[in-house]
């Protein structure tokens, strides 16, 4: 789109850009609404981030409008799920630095590591082997459930490009499970202390639900319920996982060989044509290099993160729009079973990994 407009005369080049504007401004509307609703306590403490409530909003709203209203917003929703959900995880960058390595040393990068790699494994193999998913919708619980929740499922939209029903059924899967973590959680705490094997002191286990839990939101909930010195370790180490989604989609953009459509036509050597590299996540890794020579100021830092928040709860806005009930129903139940399995790894295989790997370094 972008380049087709710089193509265009300034007359037509206002047309198309002013055909944009209800679409966007409705996308901006329900972020701005979603926003709203995160401050809200009962809201906050479940771990309800402002992307997860457009996303809610965005659905409602799809489903009720009339058709001509639909219409008239298309090329603006359209917008913002495509241009403004890339420029949104560029931005996410500024959320990171190298220097968040160093707060959990080599061994919280490893266990950070271990449980992305075999989370993500365990939803290909049980989702597409087992339970006959697609493969776009197996990896994309996969990839919620193993790097960053909501965030990570529309950042790796573009790469494995996946319907906006997959899509959503991807990020509800994260607010289920990634909301039930935050009750579950804390009561792990306690039952560490009576002798279950889950870390037992307060460090050790905000690594444990750092490297665990789905959402940013939805760590800080959890690990703030039971102490200050958990919560900024799972902080941290949450961080450093959401690190690893640029490098990740720059991985399966390599070995994924997506289409749009599983059907699309093969080239005469029956390969499906090559998948270029993700820019975004190239520029989401620059900025973050950038980002760790601290030359912006925390002022400026501060006002690009809250744009960045803006961009991608519009984004998930439009996702919402852009989906039917209909097709989330016709899903069924496989995609939550699902998850459910991959929730229970995270809980079990993911306190075995954080008692494995430090005792593995010595």
């Amino acid at each position: 789109m972008t380049a087709a407009l710089t193509a265009r005369s300034p007359a037509s080049l206002f047309a198309a850009t002013r055909g944009l504007l209800p679409g966007l401004v409705l996308c901006g509307l329900l972020a701005a609404a979603g926003s709203q609703l995160a401050r809200v306590p009962v809201l906050a403490q479940h771990g309800l981030s402002a992307l997860t409530l457009a996303l809610i909003l965005g659905m409602v709203v799809g489903n009720l409008w009339p058709t001509d209203t639909a219409a008239a917003c298309e090329p603006g929703v359209g917008f913002s799920k495509q241009r403004l959900l890339r420029l949104g995880v560029v931005l996410y960058g500024l959320r990171l630095t190298v220097q968040d390595i160093g707060h959990v040393g080599w061994t919280g990068v490893l266990i950070d590591g271990v449980v992305v790699c075999s989370t993500f494994a365990l939803a290909c193999w049980i989702g597409i082997r087992w339970l006959g998913l697609d493969r776009r919708t197996a990896m994309l619980i996969g990839i919620g459930s193993s790097i960053c929740g909501a965030a990570a499922v529309i950042a790796a939209e573009p790469v494995v490009k996946g319907r906006p029903d997959q899509v959503t059924v991807a990020v509800a899967t994260v607010v289920v499970f990634g909301t039930l973590a935050t009750f579950l959680y804390p009561l792990l705490f306690v039952a560490a202390a009576h002798g279950w094997p889950f870390p037992a002191d307060s460090a050790h286990f905000g690594l444990y639900v750092g490297s665990t839990i789905h959402e940013v939101a939805q760590v800080i909930a959890a690990a703030r319920s039971v102490d200050p010195t958990a919560a900024d370790t799972a902080v941290i180490a949450k961080m450093v996982r959401v690190m690893m989604l640029a490098p990740f989609l720059l991985a399966l953009s390599t070995v994924g060989n997506f289409e749009r459509d599983d059907s699309a036509p093969r080239s005469a050597a029956g390969q499906r044509r090559s998948v270029t590299i993700p820019w975004f996540a190239v520029a989401f890794i620059a900025l973050v290099l950038f980002n760790s020579l601290h030359w912006l100021g925390a002022r400026v830092v501060a006002s690009l993160i809250d744009i960045d928040t803006v961009l991608l709860a519009m984004a998930m806005a439009a996702l919402g729009l852009a989906t039917r009930v209909r097709a989330v129903r016709q899903a069924g139940s496989r995609p939550l079973l699902l998850a459910l399995a991959l929730f229970a790894w995270l809980v079990v295989g993911g306190a075995v990994v954080n008692a494995w790997v430090p005792r593995l370094l010595g």
